[in-house]
């Protein structure tokens, strides 16, 4: 997986650091142990059908990142997934159709992008790395040429992208960079409407801020942005060792479904999330406090929540997606 650190699209609670990736000969380490009983290889590289029939093993990983000269690195977050069984868990727990036109993010070497093609329609990789982005669409002929024509590459930053070729996509699966996972999941929720069904897999730490119910002591600003799009939930674990480099942290999938009605109210999305960044940026605070900058002042704030519904002394980590829009909707209240 890679991207690049982007502007945010609405500021959110500060993300963990990246795992650190060990650099040149340590990486390479990572990966001495791995069968390399693969069957011929294709020049460049580029393994024949395996055991898994086109997916990447480790002993793949090993000869393609060898070949293109690629290093995780830590600015990007990268940590590619090198175990067949646990891509195929990804698509059938994302409940991938053989309709689907996914859309993945950061696909890196094609691990997953690979097993997302055995069961959608179409799939749409976004990757800004130029290496990287030079030598998915010549893996992808290599291990699975029945398919190619169905794949297609966005050379991009994920923040930056407007629009996906093909068919709008019904479904977004992607193996996140840890250092900027809940901007680029947002962006992609706002941006393409059509996503119904999402599954992410991101530090665990990040996968439960994204699940968390009101009154968890880990909800915040990323669990309510997300709840505005999505009904949101935690969909398993990933261990460590599936990846290369292995992280120094645990992963999490987390799986979101596109609200069938969205939030019914008459702020604006932009309006809601100012309410949500000015609850938590103090959110040892009461609403009241926390939101005065926002309304103008305390007492005015204090008249916006009145008129929503909701206690002046409530704090925001007890408060619904719901509840965040009544209060963008009652700014002014009582001027």
């Amino acid at each position: 997986m890679s991207t690049t650190e982007p502007d945010a699209p609405e500021p959110h609670a500060a993300e963990p650091d990246a795992p650190d990736a060990p650099d040149g000969a340590d990486a390479a380490d990572a990966l001495d142990g791995a069968d390399s009983a693969d069957s011929a290889r294709a020049p460049g590289g580029l393994s024949g059908l395996g055991g898994h029939d086109g997916l990447l093993g480790p002993a793949d990983i090993r000869d393609l990142a060898a070949a293109l000269g690629v290093r995780p690195t830590k600015q990007r977050g990268q940590n590619f997934v090198i175990d067949a069984n646990t891509v195929r868990r990804i698509v059938r727990t994302a409940e991938v159709r053989p309709d689907d036109v996914v859309v993945e993010i950061g696909p890196g070497l094609g691990s997953l992008t690979l097993a997302l093609l055995e069961a959608a329609d179409r799939v749409t990789a976004v990757e800004i790395d130029d290496v990287l982005a030079g030598a998915l669409p010549a893996t992808i002929e290599a291990r699975m040429p029945a398919r190619a024509g169905r794949f297609s590459l966005v050379h991009s930053d994920a923040m930056r992208v407007r629009e996906l070729p093909g068919p709008a996509p019904t479904a977004l699966v992607a193996n996140l960079p840890y250092n900027v996972a809940v901007p680029v999941l947002l962006h992609m929720l706002e941006r393409f409407p059509t996503i119904e069904r999402t599954l992410v897999m991101v530090q665990a730490e990040v996968a439960d801020r994204l699940a968390a119910a009101p009154g968890n002591k880990v909800y915040g600003v990323p669990s309510v942005k997300a709840n505005w799009y999505a009904d949101v939930k935690r969909a398993g674990a990933i261990g460590r060792t599936v990846f290369w480099p292995a992280p120094n942290v645990d992963s999490g999938l987390v799986s979101l479904v596109r609200r069938a009605e969205p939030v019914k109210t008459t702020a604006s999305r932009t309006e809601v999330f100012a309410v949500v960044d000015a609850a938590f940026a103090q959110r040892r605070k009461t609403l009241r406090a926390a939101l005065a900058g926002w309304a103008g002042s305390a007492p005015a704030a204090e008249a916006a929540l009145v008129a929503a519904g909701v206690s002046p002394q409530a704090r925001g980590e007890a408060l619904t997606v719901e509840e965040f829009a009544r209060i963008a909707e009652s700014k002014g209240a009582g001027a």
